[in-house]
């Protein structure tokens, strides 16, 4: 059993991991593929995964840098946009979504294309609760706009577009990774889990989430150095396929976060986590919404998600199931 407040469940013992050489590169360029389609209005189509918050949030000792560690779920955004040389612009619907039109006006503008178009969204999460909402868009969007163009651009790609837009979260990227989200530049591919479903609630209020990850975050080099051995921890334990060490990874993350970004309801999530004898809990540390852990293999899976979602919905007033996925959209 953990601890009920998330507090010392996990000694230090790895060494801290030194962090990857992947200094920013120039631009890559988009592969052309066959060419458009034929017809004056060429569409393409992309889609991208959300995240369920982040396993881990934090800051490293040594290259003094924000980082964060995705949990790709199987809800995310489409985006389809169709091209037209005839067009001034490009419009968009739903009409909010400011940012996905500028990418894809920014890249109709960089790779020569004289004319607009139509972008059209779809999304299956809500916004402004730390779900990876507005990433997903995004990199929807940007894999859309190129195949409209006859283009395959891949992550690195869909990086250099994004950099220009926003702080993101990697969902650009397969599997979970570590991310560098301020400066819009993978860490380390770190891999694949077995399946995963989360028992998620959310606290209510919407967070803007950009400007969250813009502010810098003041962590002490004590805590600089437990992100460290955190992230060498989840990074074994994913590689491993070691469940409950995640959980138990993403729960001291989740505690060492209410500084910056409290959540009301984390204790007793924790509670219902360590009652069912779940994995732990991830939440969104720059957003609302909190989950329970619990692996799809757990031969008391029906009877621990059950009873997980019936407290947490009487917790919070509506508890959602959310499944890990192992490789993104596209």
């Amino acid at each position: 059993m953990r601890p009920a407040d998330g507090a010392g469940v996990i000694a230090p013992q790895t060494a801290p991991l030194t962090a990857p050489q992947t200094a920013p590169q120039a631009a890559p360029r988009i592969a052309r593929q066959a060419g458009p389609q034929a017809g004056p209005s060429p569409t393409g189509t992309g889609s991208a995964p959300g995240t369920f918050g982040e396993l881990l949030q934090g800051a490293t000792a040594h290259e003094q840098l924000d980082f964060l560690v995705t949990l790709p779920i199987d809800r995310g955004a489409t985006a389809v946009f169709t091209a037209g040389p005839e067009r001034a612009g490009v419009s968009v619907f739903p009409a909010h979504k400011h940012r996905a039109r500028h990418l894809a006006e920014l890249m109709l503008s960089e790779y020569g294309f004289g004319g607009g178009g139509h972008l059209h969204l779809r999304g299956e999460l809500p916004e402004g609760k730390g779900l990876a909402s507005s990433s997903a868009d995004l990199t929807a969007t940007a894999r859309a706009v190129a195949r409209a163009l006859g283009l395959q651009a891949g992550p690195e790609t869909v990086e250099h577009f994004l950099r220009r837009i926003e702080p993101t979260d990697g969902v650009m990227y397969p599997g979970i990774v570590s991310y560098y989200h301020r400066e819009v530049r993978l860490r380390e591919r770190i891999g694949t889990l077995p399946p995963l479903t989360i028992v998620g609630v959310e606290e209510g209020g919407v967070v803007d989430t950009i400007e969250f990850n813009r502010r810098p975050k003041d962590f002490s080099r004590a805590e600089r150095l437990e992100y460290e051995d955190l992230l060498a921890r989840v990074t074994h334990a994913v590689r491993g396929g070691d469940l409950r060490a995640v959980g138990e990874v993403a729960t001291r993350s989740a505690v060492m976060n209410e500084r910056l970004r409290p959540k009301r309801l984390l204790r007793q999530m924790i509670a219902i986590s360590r009652d069912v004898d779940a994995l732990g809990v991830a939440v969104a540390h720059s957003g609302t919404a909190l989950g329970v852990l619990i692996a799809r293999s757990d031969p008391e899976y029906t009877r621990k998600a059950s009873e997980a979602r019936d407290r947490a919905a009487r917790l919070a007033g509506a508890a959602t199931l959310y499944h890990s996925c192992r490789q993104p959209a596209s």
